[in-house]
């Protein structure tokens, strides 16, 4: 049998910052039962295998959005069907927050459809994230760019972690979004970095980019200075009337590699399950799972798009032995 030289038979579990390109590349062309044996080396040394992180997210302020992002049909530039709604009143939020917890769920997620937020929207939305904190359950919020002022008052106001995706590769950033520069975003989890908030950051893959592209997305997260507490993992999902509709779809495979290979990158990091589960087979998302994912969103809706219903996850939960909480080894 060949020996294939990127198959460590002794896999490091060292906390690394320094990956090359050839060296990721190796490890998505590894076989693929040696890619998630690897993937489970690292996750059982950092994590229960059988024990996944519930969380729940809501569209707290949806459509009308100045961006051109490719992939979403909260842009005003897209006919794709979608209401626009403004924001949300708090107690309304909070009821949300509410049934997410009885649902078993331990972070609340609100995400708004803003390019960046105005002042008084972050006042409201601080209204929020301490009612959330309240209920007993870690928060996160995603609002788009913000600015030093308001990072710190997101903050001082308690929030947890704020959730600001790379999307896709630096190179390939452009195919997909113009209004909105790769920089921005990185100056934006910079900003969240330096204020002391957890980062919740990952991408979309099946957008039509190359294997070299998903290779270079988690090499600019696993080379920050300190990996993304959260690492949501999404399979694109094509809405009529959105630029990417009718992408080739991408093969179920690669998509359970990418989550390997961030698990083995990024090895204390949650690594997010995220958008595209409900076209995913119960078989798929064990098998993401055993590669190394260890959180998911549930819920009827991400966002604006389906989600497997809530009692479907708890009956796969059940067949496979895993249940919810939110502790590590580390």
């Amino acid at each position: 049998m060949p020996e294939n030289p990127a198959i460590n038979r002794h896999v490091s579990l060292a906390i690394r910052h320094d990956w090359q390109l050839d060296e990721v590349q190796a490890l998505y062309a590894l076989p693929f039962n040696d890619l998630l044996f690897q993937a489970q080396i690292v996750h059982r040394e950092h994590f229960d295998p059988n024990e996944v992180q519930i969380s729940s997210l809501l569209s707290i302020k949806t459509g009308s959005c100045s961006e051109d992002c490719g992939y979403c049909p909260q842009s005003a530039r897209y006919d794709s069907g979608l209401t626009p709604e403004a924001l949300m009143p708090v107690d309304a939020v909070l009821k949300a927050a509410k049934q997410a917890k009885d649902q078993g769920a331990s972070r609340f997620c609100m995400g708004a459809a803003w390019r960046k937020p105005k002042d008084k929207d972050v006042e409201r939305v601080i209204e929020m994230v301490q009612g959330v904190k309240a209920l007993g359950m870690e928060t996160c919020v995603t609002l788009g760019m913000l600015t030093d002022a308001q990072t710190l008052r997101l903050k001082e106001g308690g929030l947890d972690y704020y959730n600001h995706n790379l999307d896709t590769s630096e190179e390939y950033y452009s195919e997909v979004i113009t209004t909105r520069t790769y920089q921005d975003r990185l100056d934006t989890l910079a900003r969240v970095r330096d204020a002391g908030i957890n980062v919740c950051c990952g991408g979309i893959v099946g957008m039509g980019e190359s294997d070299v592209d998903r290779s270079n997305l988690l090499i600019q997260l696993a080379n920050m200075p300190k990996h993304p507490e959260s690492v949501p993992v999404n399979m694109l999902v094509q809405v009529e009337g959105t630029p990417l509709m009718g992408t080739e779809v991408l093969d179920p495979l690669v998509f359970i590699r990418t989550l390997a290979v961030a698990r083995i990158m990024m090895p204390k990091s949650r690594v997010r399950l995220s958008a595209g589960r409900s076209k995913m087979s119960d078989e798929m998302q064990a098998l993401c799972f055993f590669a190394g994912a260890n959180s998911i969103f549930y819920g009827d809706k991400l966002l604006t798009t389906d989600n497997p219903m809530t009692n479907h996850d708890l009956a796969l939960f059940d067949r496979l032995g895993i249940y919810s909480g939110g502790s590590s080894y580390a």
